[in-house]
């Protein structure tokens, strides 16, 4: 038994890879900023830093995760019950992954939970528990991360997008222009030029730089950011399956948690990509950059808090949140997906319910 819980662990990190390791750069591939190649390599490499991180960073959201509070505690050390829950999100996982569909391993987790509860634990699951700790943020983020998206879309879109010049110029070339620039030149002081390209060619430029390649790395950032904070926030809440069952010791579980989701993320990752890229919003690099930011930002804070948030919806949130500002938004995609997590959860919790009986 032991063996296969440990496989049956291994497959549900592979799926959670492949369905979640993109979800930090579909902006980035989508707007065209990084190929496909580019956005997976850098991807991986992220996640892997924040499932390294989350040794030292996610305790919370191990406790949180191992089921404690929400069943009876004579079931919690079941290998029962932990396979049913491992067998149940990586089966409701690795399904939505062929369809396409980026759904919540969080969901996926908790409904294994309450469907291996319900069969095993003769109190059944308590509810009350189920709420507070996880349906509460696990509704509230999405809207909160929509919210923010659009607001700081607006900011970005103060911007004019003409505007790709910053630099400090000498500036006798505008002497004939207006009053303002007399005087500049007349005190021999450097003047700071913010516009388009050809005002800095046509002046004696000190120092100066194009805007739009630094946006593109603070996008590659910022996506980076997201896939260092799934990392985080998903490693524990696998790895509490195998810290739950003291077969072996918790650094090795993220060890091996980290690679299975390294390995999943690099081999089977396009489908997932292809839909968020492409499907749910085209974006530009201005909106690309304003919802990742916005991701990365709601994402590691939760999980320095050790509150159980879904980056996939809080990063879903964050993109239908700008291309509804934008109005770009794709409503037949997005309703798709809304669907798919309503369903995550239930399909989970009947897969670990099945898995129980039968075993």
């Amino acid at each position: 038994m032991e063996w296969i819980l440990l496989l049956a662990v291994f497959f549900l990190a592979f799926s959670n890879g492949a369905n979640d390791n993109f979800k930090g750069f579909a902006t980035v591939w989508g707007s065209n900023v990084l190929n496909y190649r580019q956005a997976l390599t850098l991807a991986t490499l992220a996640t892997v830093a924040g499932c390294i991180a989350a040794l030292f960073l996610a305790n919370e959201l191990v406790q949180h995760f191992s089921g404690k509070g929400l069943v009876e505690e004579a079931v919690l050390g079941s290998p029962l019950f932990l396979l049913s829950v491992a067998c149940s999100a990586a089966l409701t996982i690795f399904l939505a992954t062929r369809l396409s569909f980026p759904v919540s391993t969080t969901h996926a987790l908790i409904g294994g939970l309450i469907g291996a509860g319900l069969a095993q634990s003769d109190s059944g699951v308590h509810f009350d528990k189920l709420i507070q700790t996880f349906f509460a943020p696990l509704f509230i983020s999405p809207l909160l991360a929509a919210v923010l998206g659009a607001l700081v879309y607006s900011l970005f879109r103060m911007r004019s997008p003409t505007v790709d010049c910053v630099c400090v110029s000498q500036s006798e070339s505008l002497v004939a222009k207006d009053a303002n620039a007399i005087a500049m030149q007349s005190s021999s002081s450097p003047v700071l030029v913010i516009g388009e390209s050809k005002d800095c060619d046509s002046m004696p430029v000190i120092v100066g730089f194009s805007i739009s390649p630094r946006l593109d790395k603070l996008h590659i950032f910022s996506a980076m950011a997201i896939c260092f904070a799934r990392g985080l926030n998903d490693t524990p809440k696998i790895a509490a399956i195998l810290i739950t069952s003291s077969m072996i010791n918790t650094r090795l579980s993220l060890s091996l948690i980290t690679l299975a989701v390294a390995l999943g993320g690099l081999g089977f990752s396009k489908r997932v990509a292809e839909r968020m890229s492409y499907r749910v919003t085209r974006m530009d690099h201005g909106q690309g950059l304003a919802a990742n930011f916005i991701t990365a930002l709601v994402v590691l804070y939760a999980s320095t808090l050790g509150v159980p948030v879904s980056t996939t919806h809080v990063s879903i949130g964050s993109i239908a949140g700008v291309g509804m500002r934008a109005s770009t938004l794709g409503w037949a995609s997005l309703s798709q997906i809304i669907l798919a997590w309503l369903a995550t959860l239930p399909v989970a919790a009947a897969f670990a319910w099945i898995i129980s009986k039968l075993a």
